[in-house]
């Protein structure tokens, strides 16, 4: 008989998912959203939620769905594709984007306020990459139980901070909402919904998902349905605590021009705010958190990256994985916090469309009966745009891209992928049936079961 477990420790499966995702990286997006959507931040927040929270838990999902595994979700497209994406998402969890946005991160919230010879702040940044880089090393050296635990109390301690921050800025706000800036005066939606991709949530995802699903199957759930229930009790209420969040951040990032000024990053945002609202204490008080969560983000994505590399070469060590990784990682922290998000924003933006496509087939899936040319055929017609998306981004051919592909309903705008998915879903579904594909059926309790069609 399969267990019923009590809403106290559904609630609590509920924080150590949402401890997952809660990260130093994740909270500096929603501040430049609201410093720069202005009086638009609420429409803007619309569409950064769908994309850095809504997908979160249908990923998860998505993801049960699939096989368990970014690797066997991605292998329904194509095997040469599974590694590709899978490869491309975990540099990019590591030594590409979230360690080293993770580090500057903490420097700039945690340190920089506090350093007051500017001249000298490239090398403090390099002493201080060097060695937190190197404290994550150290507790990634050996899989133990102690980021679980130190997760366990970061996570109520962060969050307590940040309601007591969010109730400061209510009560006695830094200043009234300014007006949008340009790049918010229009397709206000449609910028959040692509601003959403920076937090890397939906990816990181399809990363701790499996982990997740695994550790929840020792608590004596042994039916795949309660699983699944049990998965998306669970998934509501990390989604409400990170709605939540970001409202939150999206708030005081709203409310801080007045006090401080425009700022050039989200770090710097949530740094001035705290010292605008508690004074030097606020610094202090925020810049401790953030460190020690970025130091759990750090710990996970390094032991994730370095794991996952281990197994596709097994030749290398993991724990020699884990010092190419970090001595990656520590170079890409020292170009700084706005150029590691310029330079990842490419990859992100041909990503994150990649892998909404894969959410939205796994649930359809059933529909058009799990024929992998439509597979194909959707990422095709997703993956050309992205690319497209991501030239443009990394300012190649931006104008004659627009120009050549502006016919393409919301290409402009980075949403173009959605029109070429669907046009290469119907035509691969036509292409399908008309070869008479075998057909792969996902069943309620999520087994795959192929037959001839």
């Amino acid at each position: 008989m399969s267990k019923t477990l009590p809403f106290s420790q559904v609630f609590a499966i509920g924080l150590m998912l949402f401890a997952m995702f809660l990260g130093a990286g994740n909270v500096i997006f929603a501040p430049m959203v609201g410093q720069e959507a202005g009086t638009n931040v609420w429409i803007a927040m619309g569409g950064f939620l769908i994309t850095g929270v809504g997908l979160v838990l249908l990923a998860i999902i998505a993801l049960t769905r699939g096989g368990g595994t970014v690797e066997k979700l991605a292998g329904r497209v194509h095997p040469t594709f599974a590694v590709v994406f899978s490869i491309l998402l975990f540099l990019t969890l590591g030594p590409i984007y979230v360690i080293p946005r993770t580090t500057s991160v903490v420097f700039e919230i945690g340190i920089n306020p506090l350093i007051t010879n500017g001249s000298n702040i490239q090398w403090f940044l390099l002493v201080f990459s060097i060695s937190f880089i190197a404290l994550t090393v150290w507790l990634s050296w050996n899989t133990t139980k102690f980021i679980d635990h130190l997760g366990k109390i970061i996570t109520p301690i962060f969050g307590i901070l940040l309601i007591v921050l969010v109730v400061k800025s209510i009560f006695t706000p830094m200043g009234a909402i300014r007006e949008p800036q340009d790049n918010y005066l229009s397709d206000v939606f449609m910028k959040g919904f692509t601003q959403g991709y920076y937090t890397m949530d939906v990816l990181a995802a399809f990363v701790f998902g499996g982990i997740f699903i695994k550790s929840i199957s020792t608590l004596g759930v042994t039916s795949e349905k309660e699983v699944s229930k049990l998965f998306i009790k669970a998934g509501v209420i990390t989604i409400i605590g990170l709605v939540a969040l970001q409202l939150s951040m999206a708030w005081i990032g709203a409310s801080s021009v007045d006090a401080i000024g425009y700022q050039e990053n989200g770090g710097a945002v949530l740094a001035q705010s705290a010292k605008a609202l508690f004074g030097d204490i606020g610094i202090y008080l925020i810049g401790f958190i953030i460190f020690l969560t970025g130091i759990t983000t750090n710990v996970a994505c390094l032991a994730a990256v370095s794991e996952y590399f281990e197994r596709i070469v097994p030749s290398v060590s993991y724990k020699k994985w884990l010092l190419i990784f970090s001595a990656f990682s520590i170079v890409f922290t020292n170009f700084g916090l706005n150029a590691v998000l310029n330079m990842a924003s490419p990859v992100l933006l041909l990503l994150y469309p990649l892998a909404i496509a894969l959410i939205v087939l796994i649930f359809t899936n059933n529909l058009f009966k799990g024929r992998q040319s439509v597979y194909i055929g959707t990422m095709i017609g997703v993956g050309i745009v992205a690319i497209l998306d991501a030239l443009k981004d990394a300012g190649i051919g931006q104008e004659a891209l627009n120009n050549l592909f502006g016919f393409i309903p919301l290409f402009e705008n980075g949403a173009g992928w959605i029109t070429t998915g669907i046009i290469g879903f119907a035509i691969s579904l036509f292409i399908a049936k008309t070869r008479n594909e075998p057909v792969s059926i996902i069943n309620m309790a999520g087994q795959e079961v192929k037959k001839v069609s």
